[in-house]
């Protein structure tokens, strides 16, 4: 039997394709026999093949298994000449709200060093708004030689305590505490803490060191060295970081290993691990020099540490990164990792396919209707989802996006609420949730970052938005469409200003409207698919708005939404299908009165073609009676129930449809 067009394969096998652990995996193939293939798979490690026999499915054939825990699987198809490879990670992997924060300004006096055990009293507040994962910057001991003051000068005063970035000093490197926050007992019961309640924690790991690290005075050799004979520090022209020494991945010695190869891919368990380096081991100091790297994951992993957030991924050597991710889910496969790669997208890909588990995007910079289509279509209806999961993060300690800058309140309820949404991974730092967008006047810097100094901040802000982070991760959690990364549609709005899309998972039906303008009232017709979703197209249907808790009726494809920013800059709408869609209303006496004087004027426009009468008309409906009939917070559902019947006995499905139908409008 010949096999043709099996889906998913990348790059012929040479990488493994990603999935979860709770879905389906499913595969397809193309065949001109008319015999049903048959699928073959196991976890890698596992000598026995299971099979099941696959289905047609219009023009090809498809089966599937459910890869029930995390791992390596190996599946193929009987007279198929390859075996191919798939990771499959937990849920997590796909569908999480991470929250960032500073360990070291988690407390309450100015000046000071918050510890773990004041991390732990935020616990609750950050569980209780919804977060799963817990992301802290590096917590090292942290280099004194060209230590960066406040606001990153370049002269740090005795109590300033640098950047944390800039790793190691005579007290420890990347398998240390800074002491200041504790010790690594005090760590284990933090993250302990944070396990307790349903909180994960991320690390980050940021390969590259202080001039005072260990490393430096230990291996001289992994680092690049000038002319001279100095150690080059890190430079991004027209930047310099003087307190940063980068990492040589390919150290020389006189020993030549380059018949070696890896040969410490866990001996033959997994193809994919079984691809040996292009070119082996270079050397004996590079070999140490990686064995050294990958001790920092399993060291941090033996702490309780699930997820790896990597610093920089894009500046170190690819054939590291899928060498360690594989050393490291192989001793712990629940292992997630998250790619810092703010860079091309062939590299941001690269990243994801030797085995990153999400990585960062540009989403931070997509702000506009069309672009945000053209690159959330990229990432999540591509070949890209077999690999690449995109994680949405609002803002980071280096990027504050001009548009929270700018746009209030409204601007940041209405970024978390479509980047959680958008994608089922999402992020925000720390300050995101009391709106605090204080940046240099041109720039995406933070005044008085927390990257260079310690600060207190008042958790309870008057004007945050907790609440509503709060509110948006619980529909993320009891609505399974937002759940996955891969199901996203986008569909028509009217306006340019109004991103109108949806996701689907069984018989849980999203849509969101997003008004991406935060600093004016939006109005838009949008369009659902609702032969998709088994609605006839005349037929009236529930959506519940889950934010407010309002629900309306919609009628068929076409409806219309009204966006004020200051109130609900974003909707999102759960369709309830079979459910009675019979208005009870109280009769309104102010829409008797609008709609005798809406019919009055139509009858002037539709007979006479009075052009006095039309202007007349669309100023009387859009100031008096849309925002009253538009879904939206000044609906009034008295009025519209009233003005709606009024419209049907006309001869018209509703008064949007009475005034939308007549000439000119």
């Amino acid at each position: 039997m010949k096999i043709k067009n099996v889906h998913p394969e990348l790059e012929g096998g040479l990488y493994p394709v990603k999935t979860e652990t709770d879905r389906e995996f499913f595969i397809s193939c193309e065949t001109e026999s008319d015999e049903n293939p048959v699928l073959k798979y196991k976890k890698s490690s596992e000598k026995k093949w299971k099979t099941a026999l696959m289905l047609k499915d219009g023009e090809k054939y498809v089966g599937s298994f459910l890869p029930k825990s995390p791992g390596f699987y190996q599946y193929s198809i009987d007279g198929y000449d390859k075996i191919l490879e798939v990771m499959a990670e937990k849920k997590y992997a796909r569908f999480a709200a991470w929250y960032e924060i500073f360990p070291r300004s988690q407390g309450t006096q100015p000046g000071k060093s918050a510890t773990f055990a004041d991390c732990e009293k935020r616990l609750p507040d950050i569980k209780k708004m919804g977060f799963d994962v817990l992301y802290i910057p590096p917590i090292h001991p942290i280099g004194k030689s060209f230590r960066k003051g406040p606001n990153n000068s370049l002269s740090a005063g005795h109590d300033d305590p640098g950047c944390p970035w800039a790793i190691g000093n005579e007290q420890g490197g990347h398998k240390s505490i800074e002491p200041q926050l504790g010790t690594i007992d005090d760590f284990r019961r933090f993250v302990r803490e944070a396990n307790k309640i349903g909180i994960e924690i991320a690390i980050d790991i940021a390969l590259q060191c202080s001039p005072d690290h260990p490393y430096v005075q230990e291996h001289p050799k992994w680092f690049h060295k000038r002319a001279d004979g100095t150690i080059a520090y890190a430079e991004n022209p027209p930047k310099k970081y003087e307190d940063i020494y980068p990492l040589n991945f390919y150290p020389q010695d006189k020993t030549n290993l380059l018949n070696e190869g890896f040969q410490s891919f866990v001996n033959g368990a997994n193809l994919y691990n079984n691809v040996a380096h292009p070119l082996g081991w270079v050397s004996e100091a590079q070999k140490k020099m990686w064995q050294e790297m990958k001790s920092i994951f399993i060291f941090w992993r033996k702490q309780g540490v699930t997820h790896f957030r990597v610093d920089n991924p894009h500046t170190k050597p690819t054939e590291f990164w899928r060498w360690v991710i594989c050393e490291v889910k192989n001793a712990y496969p629940d292992t997630v990792f998250l790619a810092e790669a703010f860079t091309n997208y062939e590299k941001l890909e690269e990243l994801a396919r030797v085995g990153f588990s999400q990585s960062y995007t540009y989403f931070t910079w997509r702000n506009g209707k069309n672009e945000l289509i053209e690159y959330v279509l990229k990432l999540t209806n591509s070949y890209l989802t077999n690999f690449l999961r995109a994680n949405f993060f609002t803002n980071t300690p280096d990027i504050c996006p001009p548009i929270i800058q700018t746009g209030g309140r409204p601007a940041f309820k209405m970024r978390m609420a479509i980047a959680s949404t958008l994608s089922s991974l999402y992020g925000i730092y720390n300050g995101y949730e009391l709106c605090d967008g204080n940046a240099y006047p041109g720039t995406e810097t933070y005044i008085d970052s927390e990257k260079y100094q310690y600060k207190v901040w008042d958790w309870n802000k008057p004007g945050n938005i907790k609440d509503y982070i709060e509110k948006i991760n619980e529909i993320r959690r009891t609505n399974p469409a937002l759940q996955y990364y891969d199901n996203l549609r986008i569909y028509n709005s009217t306006n340019e200003n109004v991103l109108f899309y949806g996701k689907k998972y069984k018989d849980n039906i999203i849509l969101i409207a997003a008004n991406l303008n935060p600093h004016e009232v939006q109005d838009a017709r949008v369009t659902v698919p609702v032969e998709k979703f088994g609605i006839l197209s005349d037929a009236d249907y529930i959506v519940e708005e889950l934010i407010t808790g309002k629900k309306y009726v919609w009628h068929g494809r076409e409806n219309y939404v009204r966006l004020e920013p200051q109130k609900e800059p974003v909707y999102i709408f759960r369709i309830q299908k079979n459910v009675a869609t019979k208005q009870i209303f109280a009769i309104n006496e102010l829409a008797l009165q609008h709609s005798k004087k809406f019919f009055e004027l139509l009858e002037k426009v539709v007979k006479h073609n009075d052009i006095y009468a039309r202007r007349e008309l669309a100023a009387f409906f859009n100031n008096e009676i849309l925002w009253r009939v538009y879904t939206g917070e000044s609906y009034d559902e008295n009025y519209a129930g009233t003005i709606n019947a009024e419209a049907k006995k006309a001869g018209f499905l509703s008064i949007i449809h009475a005034y939308f139908s007549t000439p000119g409008h």
